[in-house]
């Protein structure tokens, strides 16, 4: 059983950075994957980035890359989303899950086994 708990989330002017932290209680194993989605109101969730936690290979969504970056730290049991030049469409409140499963390339929701209670952005234009 892991529990994601994230923080870092908050009002930021369009073009400024913020940092997400999702901290984990439990064990992350070798092959598990990490990523961070991020829901608006009325829509899907959505898949940014993802990192597997023993190589540290990630792969970002197209609406994000060159602009986010994920990276995690074993010592801390956590897991960072780095964002800059942060635009109003990037507001919505995001998730950190784990995936436990073993799947070689998750990117859906249904994939992933355990999530954190979310953190809201908000970018103002």
């Amino acid at each position: 059983q892991v529990q994601l708990v994230e923080s870092g989330g908050g009002l930021v002017q369009a073009g400024g950075s913020l940092r997400l932290t999702c901290a984990a209680s439990g064990p992350i194993y070798s092959n598990n994957h990490v990523a961070w989605f991020r829901q608006v109101l009325g829509k899907d969730r959505e898949f940014i980035a993802r990192i597997r936690w023993r190589s540290g290979k990630r792969y970002y969504a197209e609406s994000v890359k060159g602009r986010f970056s994920i990276s995690r730290d074993a010592n801390y049991n956590s897991v960072y989303l780095q964002m800059n030049s942060l635009k109003p469409e990037d507001t919505a409140v995001y998730y950190c899950a784990v995936e436990s499963d073993g799947f070689i390339d998750p990117i859906q929701e249904r994939e992933y086994n355990y999530w954190g209670q979310g953190t809201q952005v908000t970018v103002s234009s």
